[in-house]
């Protein structure tokens, strides 16, 4: 199985917003879902959380939310942002949010404009 590194490395060898919707669609929409990149990426996911949660000891968790959200979302804005080539139009446009939602959350996670 893929790590999440070479599934990223993959979206940033996409030249065109249109090429990264069509992979999507086509990972979204293929008869084998198990092998699909949106399934990989869930797999990890699931994966991690399972280890942290199990490494936890009997402690107790908070905001584990916020956590997973700011983990993953900080990564892929500045992997769109790239693969932009930091046209925040292009990347609030690839990440189906609006350009002034996208300038927020570059805000939020400290990431260049």
């Amino acid at each position: 199985m893929p790590a999440v590194q070479d599934i990223i490395s993959e979206i940033k060898n996409l030249k065109t917003p249109e090429q990264f919707e069509s992979t999507a669609y086509h990972a979204k929409n293929s008869d084998k879902e198990d092998l699909t990149s949106s399934a990989i990426l869930r797999d990890c996911v699931r994966s991690v959380l399972t280890s942290y949660i199990n490494d936890l000891e009997g402690h107790t968790i908070n905001d584990l939310y916020q956590l997973v959200l700011a983990e993953v979302e900080t990564p892929l804005l500045e992997t769109i942002l790239e693969h932009t080539k930091g046209n925040q139009s292009k990347a609030a446009q690839i990440l189906g949010i609006n350009r002034g939602t996208l300038r927020k959350k570059l805000k939020q996670y400290s990431i260049s404009e």
